[in-house]
């Protein structure tokens, strides 16, 4: 059996994991007369392209892993795939796992259907297993269909980062897991939906970790969904990457991970002080400040130590720290959501994502409509619309806001700007809420220049704002976090006393700029200041270059 398994990213930065895991799982059965090989693509190749690749392989049988942001092309692809009568098709993932009978009937060229975790299933089916003793492995009969229950192991998954996968990672994210499941059952979500969590052998998972520092690539994602579910392993795995850190684990790789703030204690607070500036990235779940709406999704979460958590790990100034909320939940209206940006935004998290929810197949809340009522898209990613709470028109403004935000702060392009905007708008959700709309109503360019202009001219007219504060804040911000030197018109002032400074410092070998570095400089009237930035040493956790100031009395040299 000559056998494809085709991972369709969401982004080129992006890697696949599971195909993988099959692949070493097929792998291991050393059966003759049997190829798996893997495609890799990204979603924005499209249509032809993706299906011209697959083309140009011979197989027997195709497997896709199915998400919210691929499944409808997946499904394009099969459906044009099985009109050679002599392929078979097979989906997996999160996607196809908990419809199974919508599937089978809604798309009759699926042939299989693998559910929960794969590597199991396809391995027995492969070797030539009955495929009514697989475990969640659900095929079509003829015209009819037969549904497994989904299927959890018990063991360690197969080791996948074979030399093969090594040699196709070609410096993306690679991703890790040292464990599976959650000890939470949160309503949106489903990693909590196949018990608790299941740790793999430890010492194997420092192997990997190894392994993958050294790949090339610059971040190794751990996809635990809880990482911290067991505080001692947690602390065990934080001192091994520590410990090795440019030993055996090259200095420019991150390692991100995703962990429950109210687990994180006095010693594992101890332990990450230790931490080298930018080694650790935290995603740290919040999702809502509201407390009716964390009861009612099942989410228990002890508001006042999460806050402090986050607030204690920021203030440590060596870990970026992204954060969440999400629009759409039960109780959650327009006034409690605004309540809760600003209790969020307060603790300055590098980066605060502002999410929609979003009714998967599988969650409590899609599959208990009744205790969740709203209204939300049949289509993927199936993103919620309406609720009793919040309105059509109040979640499209929100929508509004978070493109805003995205550019503004998540950016990391404006965080001095940020910094001095929060400090001089009284409610800071609707300051931007403000400039959002009218970012929208003036249709302005998704180009940084434009959108650096955008803020000048809006925030610069607000009476709470000082403009020529606002332009030497603009002007530190774009200098310091982009690395091209410039500035936009805008922001440009033509003085001979910029180039004479420039002159004053290369004088004095001390500040004279090192040879192949680049200099970019400008004056700060209102701070009576000139800066030069020299970009050679970028702080990996707020992601800017660092400001040299010089203090000058500026109107008496203008």
């Amino acid at each position: 059996m000559k056998i494809l398994l085709c991972a369709i990213n969401s982004k080129y930065i992006h890697s696949s994991l599971a195909p993988w895991y099959i692949k070493s799982a097929i792998d291991q059965l050393e059966l003759d007369n049997t190829e798996c090989r893997i495609l890799e693509c990204t979603i924005n190749e499209g249509f032809d392209k993706i299906l011209e690749k697959i083309s140009s392989y011979d197989y027997d049988l195709i497997g896709f892993s199915t998400y919210i942001w691929n499944v409808n092309l997946v499904l394009q692809l099969a459906k044009e795939i099985k009109k050679s009568k002599n392929k078979k098709v097979l989906l997996g993932g999160p996607e196809v796992s908990y419809n199974l009978e919508e599937i089978f009937l809604k798309y009759d060229f699926i042939d299989y259907i693998v559910s929960g975790e794969g590597e199991e299933p396809f391995a027995d089916f492969v070797s030539g297993k009955n495929v009514e003793e697989i475990d969640g492995f659900s095929y079509r009969n003829g015209k009819d269909f037969v549904i497994k229950p989904t299927h959890v192991s018990k063991k360690d998954p197969p080791f996948p980062y074979t030399q093969e996968y090594l040699d196709a990672l070609n410096g993306r994210i690679t991703y890790l897991e040292t464990s599976r499941g959650c000890p939470f059952r949160c309503a949106f979500c489903l990693s909590g939906r196949c018990g608790g969590v299941r740790f793999f052998n430890l010492e194997e998972s420092k192997r990997k970790i190894l392994l993958l520092a050294n790949s090339g690539t610059q971040t190794v994602k751990f996809i635990d969904r809880t990482f911290n579910a067991d505080k001692k392993r947690a602390i065990e795995i934080f001192n091994f990457i520590i410990d090795n850190y440019g030993i055996n684990i090259p200095p420019s790789v991150c390692f991100h991970f995703e962990i429950e703030g109210n687990l994180v204690d006095e010693n594992m607070l101890d332990l990450l002080k230790k931490a080298p500036k930018g080694l650790f990235q935290f995603e740290i779940g919040l999702q809502s400040f509201n407390e009716e709406t964390l009861n009612h999704i099942n989410r228990k979460t002890n508001l006042e130590k999460l806050s402090n958590v986050i607030k204690e790990i920021i203030s440590l100034e060596n870990i970026h720290v992204h954060i969440d909320l999400i629009a759409g939940m039960t109780y959650e209206t327009l006034e409690s959501f605004k309540k809760g940006f600003n209790r969020a935004v307060k603790l300055r998290p590098h980066m605060l994502q502002l999410g929609f929810l979003k009714l998967l197949h599988g969650a409590d809340m899609r599959e208990n409509p009744d205790g969740f009522a709203c209204e939300y898209s049949k289509e993927p990613p199936y993103e919620v619309i309406s609720t009793e709470w919040m309105s059509k028109n109040d979640l499209e403004k929100l929508h509004i806001f978070e493109d805003c935000f995205e550019k503004i702060y998540n950016s990391s392009r404006f965080p001095l700007t940020c910094e001095y905007i929060f400090s001089k708008a009284g409610n800071v959700f609707d300051a931007l809420m403000k400039f959002a709309l009218f970012c929208s109503d003036n249709m302005v360019e998704n180009k940084l220049d434009n959108f650096t202009e955008a803020i000048l001219d809006y925030f610069g007219s607000q009476l709470y704002i000082n403009r020529r504060e606002l332009r030497d804040y603009l002007a530190l911000d774009r200098l310091s976090t982009n690395k091209m030197g410039t500035l936009p018109e805008c922001l440009k002032i033509h003085s001979a006393l910029i180039k004479k400074m420039l002159n004053e410092l290369e004088k004095n070998p001390q500040t004279r700029k090192k040879k192949g570095i680049k200099r970019a400089a400008t004056i700060l009237p209102s701070m009576n200041e000139f800066v030069y930035v020299d970009y050679n040493d970028l702080d990996r956790v707020k992601k800017a270059y660092k400001i040299n100031r010089i203090f000058i009395n500026i109107d008496e040299k203008l």
